[in-house]
């Protein structure tokens, strides 16, 4: 993007010792700087929407469709807006770090033993250090390795573990968020007082007169004329951290080849966090785990057409879907669908004659150079935490910047040896903190017509 250039500069080099500062005072200015760049990312995030509203607010204010031209430059801000969120997401993290880190002397001791001090070259070599710990017994202990609790004592590491140094963990957030569907899409809430959040939201159910934004109602009052005083009503939306852990084993022979094993789990790990939370928001109960919008009192379900085959999908469905969408999720919203649903949308038309057309292009196919197929301009994304064909889940539209997902902090990473001592293996655990929910807790009556709208549309069961 013009101007800014991603990721801030910070100091580099051991920064217990450069420009002889203390580690405390250069964790101090690290965090200062943070949050300079945190600020600006911010600010630039709630510019870029801006621009992305305003155009659309032109179009409506118009009664019109986008031209071609604000469409380009609309969806250029749109993904411009979830790059910056990432990296918002990936700063939050570094800063979450940086505040927690251990408090050390306001002065460098001359001829001290800064041992444990001296930062792991990769995590490769931590995972031997703790492999070298337990097989001597604890008589060749790396002073770097922090004992983490696991069990009943932290101070004993067989009955706890050993924490992964935190420069190891910041980008697992990152690059879960990469890897996702449908978490990347979400409207990012950090929680960072404590592990319960209350967000004040409006409670409406109805756009009629007298309901909107919750009770708040306006007049077209003529010269002496009364009106009668309304009352905006607001319900608590509750968000309280789950935990989300991610366990993995190795063996005696895995951890000798420290940075294959390294390299594997620094892969997989990020991409196991992005199932379960997309599946969460997806699927989820809301028991020890965020309310998917499936199983919310968000969701509408659609009846199928009456000229439905079993488990298919028809273009009367994709319209009645789409003309219960909310409008405004129209321009954020996706299509999500289980993998077997496509070969049902492909021969999908609208219009008669010689005005036929194709209702879904594949990607790569009349111009579209998306990733992913398109209907009624918007994304359609196969995913896994779609339902059976023929079942409500298997088709959704949801425009999920109307589901809140609150992260309490970055990941935290600790492993031990000894959990399965008698198979020797290692045990790494990843422990992530999140809640989620929409924002919405029912379909809304519009102004005019009986037909409620929401932003999460599903299609009923076709037996």
């Amino acid at each position: 993007m013009p101007g800014h250039s991603g990721e801030p500069t910070l100091p580099s080099g051991n920064v217990y010792q450069r420009a002889g500062l203390s580690r405390s005072a250069n964790l101090t200015i690290n965090r200062k700087r943070r949050k300079i760049m945190l600020k600006k990312l911010r600010q630039l995030l709630a510019d870029t929407r801006a621009k992305a509203e305003a155009i659309n607010k032109l179009a409506v204010s118009e009664n019109r469709t986008l031209t071609d031209t604000e469409q380009t430059e609309f969806d250029a801000l749109i993904a411009e807006s979830e790059k910056l969120k990432k990296q918002i997401v990936s700063q939050e993290a570094l800063l979450e770090i940086e505040r927690n880190a251990p408090a050390a002397s306001s002065a460098i001791e001359v001829g001290a033993d800064h041992a444990t001090e001296r930062p792991w070259g990769s995590l490769a070599e931590q995972l031997m250090a703790v492999r070298n710990h337990a097989r001597s017994r604890g008589t060749q202990t790396d002073p770097r390795l922090r004992a983490a609790a696991l069990g009943a004592n932290e101070s004993v590491d067989s009955e706890g573990g050993f924490l992964v140094a935190p420069e190891f963990a910041p980008g697992v957030w990152q690059r879960a968020y990469e890897a996702s569907d449908l978490a990347s899409r979400c409207f990012d809430q950090p929680m960072t007082a404590s592990n319960r959040l209350l967000v004040n939201a409006v409670d409406e159910d109805s756009r009629v007169d007298g309901s909107r934004w919750g009770g708040v109602q306006s007049y077209w009052l003529g010269e002496a004329g009364t009106f009668t005083p309304s009352q905006a009503k607001f319900r608590q939306m509750e968000l309280i951290a789950k935990k989300l852990i991610v366990l993995s084993y190795a063996t005696e022979e895995q951890l000798a080849d420290g940075p294959a094993l390294a390299a594997y789990l620094d892969k997989v790990v990020p991409l196991e966090f992005a199932f379960k939370i997309d599946d969460a928001i997806y699927n989820g109960t809301g028991a020890g785990m965020p309310l998917g919008f499936l199983l919310s009192g968000a969701l509408l379900t659609i009846a199928k057409d009456s000229g439905d085959s079993s488990a298919t999908v028809s273009s009367n469905d994709v319209f009645n879907m789409w003309g219960r969408t909310w409008p405004s999720s129209r321009k954020n919203g996706a299509w999500f669908i289980n993998v077997d649903v496509e070969k049902s949308l492909w021969n999908l038309t609208r219009g008669s004659g010689t005005a036929v057309e194709l209702l879904y292009t594949g990607p790569g196919e009349r111009g579209n150079n998306n990733n992913y197929g398109v209907m009624m301009g918007r994304p359609v994304i196969p995913v896994e935490y779609a339902a059976t064909l023929g079942t409500p889940g298997d088709i959704v539209f949801a425009d999920l910047s109307q589901y809140y997902l609150a992260r309490r902090s970055g990941v935290q990473m600790d492993t031990s040896i000894h959990v399965q001592f008698l198979t020797d293996q290692q045990a790494f655990r990843w422990k992530a903190r999140l809640d989620g929910q929409p924002a919405w807790k029912k379909p809304l009556t519009p102004k005019n017509g009986s037909n409620t709208l929401s932003p999460f549309v599903a299609l009923a069961t076709r037996p």
